[in-house]
Parts: C-alpha cells; sequence; structure tokens
C-alpha cells in the first residue's frame, strides 16, 4: 500500500502544471528549434575538462592592489595597428614587427615613416579584399579571415634572419629578411589540414615547434572551443631537413602559446581552456614527460621568455566560481548556452568582466611579478607580452594599438 501511495505521489508531481511547463520549456530549449541560442549555428558538445580548483588558485595568486599596468601603461600607435596579436623585433633589435587582423605582418620604422607592410602569408591578399582599417578587428572581417589569413605567432630566426609565422588559416610559413609574400611550410600533418595554428618557437636544431589549437573549430569560431571545454589541440613540430611535420603532443585543451627555455631543456605551453602554463621535457632523465608548471587565474594567450630566463604570460583574467560550476557540468553548460539569450549576457551573469594580468613566473612556476589594468586603461585583453629594450611591448588580439610599460 506505501508504495502505490508513493507511486501516485510521483505521478501527481509529474502532472504539475509547472514541473510540465519545466520541462517543456528545457526540451525546447536542448531541441532550439529556431536556432535562438549562442551555439545553435554548432555541434555544441560540451565535455568535462581538467581546471584546477577555482578558490585553491584565486586564494594563493598574487594581486597587484594599484593596478600598475593601468597606472603607468601607456597606448600607443592607437589606430595605426589592428589586432596586433604578436610582437617581435628583428637581428638588428629592430621593430617592433606586428601581425594585424588584416592578415598583414607591419613593421615600424620610426617617426618619420611609421608603419610599412612587411609581409603577407598569401597571394589572395589585397587592399579592397582584406584591409578594413579599426573594423579588422570586428566581426566585419570574419569571413574575409579566411581569404586574408591571420598571422597570430611570430618568430625571427636569429641565425638567418628569416620570420616564421603561424597563421590561423595558412599554418606555418617564413619569410626572409628583406619580407614579401611568405612561403607555406606546413599545412597539413597526417594528411589532415592543420585548421588553427596558433603560435611557434624555433629549436636550435632548426626545428620549429608550434601548436595547432584545435581539429574541430577555427580561430573565428575559438570562443566555442572554450565553451565545450574540448580538447584536440596538438602541439606539431615541423623539420626542415625534410620538410614534414609531426605530432608531438595530442589531446591539449586550446593549446596556445609556445616558448623554449633559455638552454632548451624544455618548452612551456599555454592551455587557454584549462587555464595553466604546461611544461614538455626535452633533454635529461624527463624527456617526453608533461607537468603542470602554474595554474592560473585566467585564459592565457602567449608566453615568451626575457633576457634573464623567466617567462611572461598574457592574462585574459579572471575566472569566476559560476565559470567553474559550468565547466565540471557538461550537461548544464549543454543547457545554459542553448537559451535564447545573447552571449555576453550569459557571461556577464556568470560574473565574467574580462580585465588585462600579465605574470613574470621562472621556470618552477614561482610567481615573480605580477602586474593588473583592471579598468582597461591601456589594454582590455591582452595576448602578448615582450619584454624589449627596457620596456614591456604588450600585444593584442582585439583591440587597434600596442600597450607598453617601462620595465624594470
Amino acid at each position: 500500500m506505501e508504495k502505490r501511495i508513493n507511486l501516485l505521489k510521483d505521478e501527481t508531481f509529474l502532472q504539475h502544471p509547472f514541473v510540465v511547463a519545466i520541462i517543456l520549456f528545457l526540451g525546447l530549449v536542448m531541441m532550439d528549434p529556431f536556432h535562438l541560442g549562442p551555439v545553435s549555428e554548432h555541434e555544441f558538445r560540451p565535455v568535462k575538462h581538467d581546471i584546477a580548483p577555482y578558490h585553491q588558485v584565486m586564494k594563493n595568486w598574487p594581486r597587484d592592489n594599484i593596478s600598475r599596468l593601468g597606472l603607468h601603461g601607456k597606448s600607443e600607435f592607437k589606430n595605426e595597428v589592428f589586432g596586433p596579436e604578436s610582437l617581435e623585433f628583428d637581428n638588428m633589435g629592430h621593430g617592433p614587427y606586428a601581425g594585424l587582423a588584416d592578415g598583414r605582418i607591419v613593421r615600424w620604422m620610426g617617426e618619420e615613416l611609421g608603419w610599412e607592410t612587411f609581409a603577407v602569408v598569401t597571394s589572395n591578399w589585397t587592399e579592397k579584399l582584406c584591409f578594413r582599417d579599426n573594423d579588422s578587428t570586428t566581426a566585419k572581417q570574419w569571413k574575409h579571415e579566411k581569404t586574408c589569413g591571420r598571422p597570430l605567432g611570430l618568430r625571427f630566426d636569429k641565425v638567418s634572419g628569416d620570420l616564421y609565422i603561424a597563421d590561423a588559416y595558412y599554418g606555418l610559413l617564413v619569410v626572409g629578411p628583406n619580407g614579401g609574400l611568405a612561403t607555406p611550410l606546413a599545412t597539413h600533418v597526417e594528411g589532415k589540414p592543420i585548421l588553427f595554428a596558433n603560435d611557434l618557437d624555433i629549436h636550435k636544431n632548426g626545428s620549429i615547434f608550434f601548436t595547432d589549437t584545435s581539429k574541430r573549430y577555427n580561430r573565428v569560431a575559438h570562443f566555442f572551443i572554450l565553451l565545450e571545454g574540448e580538447a584536440t589541440g596538438r602541439l606539431l613540430r615541423y623539420d626542415p631537413p625534410t620538410k614534414t611535420t609531426h605530432v608531438v603532443l595530442d589531446g591539449l585543451a586550446f593549446p596556445n602559446g609556445v616558448q623554449f627555455s633559455t638552454d632548451q631543456s624544455f618548452l612551456l605551453f599555454t592551455e587557454t581552456t584549462n587555464c595553466r602554463l604546461m611544461k614538455l621535457w626535452l633533454e635529461g632523465p624527463r624527456t617526453g614527460n608533461v607537468e603542470v608548471v602554474a595554474n592560473l587565474p585566467g585564459f592565457p594567450d602567449n608566453v615568451r621568455i626575457n633576457e634573464k630566463g623567466q617567462f611572461w604570460i598574457a592574462i585574459d583574467c579572471c575566472r569566476t566560481a559560476a565559470q567553474e560550476v559550468l565547466s565540471h557540468n557538461p550537461w548544464l553548460r549543454n543547457i545554459y548556452f542553448r537559451l535564447p539569450i545573447r552571449m555576453s549576457l550569459l557571461a556577464r551573469v556568470m560574473g565574467m568582466r574580462m580585465y588585462t594580468v600579465i605574470s613574470l613566473v621562472d621556470e618552477n612556476g614561482k610567481v615573480l611579478e605580477v602586474l593588473e589594468d583592471r579598468e582597461g586603461e591601456v589594454m582590455k585583453l591582452v595576448s602578448e607580452v615582450k619584454e624589449e629594450n627596457g620596456k614591456l611591448w604588450i600585444g593584442t588580439v582585439a583591440h587597434n594599438h600596442i600597450a607598453t610599460l617601462p620595465y624594470p
């Protein structure tokens, strides 16, 4: 009798109009027949990913309480460079060179001459098709990116003077010291296209290590890599003598920046989705081992070495407790990001208010310096920090200027 009474209670509960309405609403959200949700145009497959506990990371992370980057930093070249993600200086110390959202690599020629186009990654590039001035960093450029290119990582070979380029659509390329049209080196690996080349560094033996961020999404759709937590990214190696490309590491969650240590006994790379800095040992008894160097308060982009062998990390900050709940519950993400609400509002509900943090760490992940710009005074979204000529040169994928800060 007791069992029958409980059964009747369950049936009554399921027949309650509010419960029925909730079930129908969730069913409608999941099916999204009218394509109203932010992920409606994609085969959205969220998964649980490996991220350090939020409170543990934030409790131990030092803060810049006076926001020194915002206070003492300077915005330079406003509306002269468009989304300068990576910054580089050549063998003579000239520069900076910058990879832009309109597909060009440009270089600074001094106050009198200003910026000049140094190289392009494809013969498809034309000013009429690709150049959109300040709109280059907006959605107006997205449909043209695949044609015009999007150079993300830049590195000069200190011996030859050649500039190596990781382009989101054209893979790994190289251009000589005089610039011009870059030559493709690696567009495929294991017979399949490299979908999202992101950053690179050059080994002393001439090999180029570079990241391919995802097998599923290209750069324009990069936000879905973060939302899904998918881990199809790879660290690749191109060997010039044989002109072959090899997979070094697979199954990475948004692999991004790449940097060798001074003695090149190890390589550091960032995993943006998992908010961490990773180390791959290349020499010594731990060769081939991968370990976490530092768990970070936000989403890292590029990592660059200074003359002391320390590492600058560009971080779009910060994580939130709500975001961690979604990270650990893919089913909840599957519902949340299908709601018929703009992505910007969904992010705001999670407490996401992005700002710039740059951090200096040693090879063991010890934090040596933290500089913040909490109000976006000089930089709201950051992609790279390059220490050169007594300054920090700070790049961004999203804005039309470069930030600098005297350092040390």
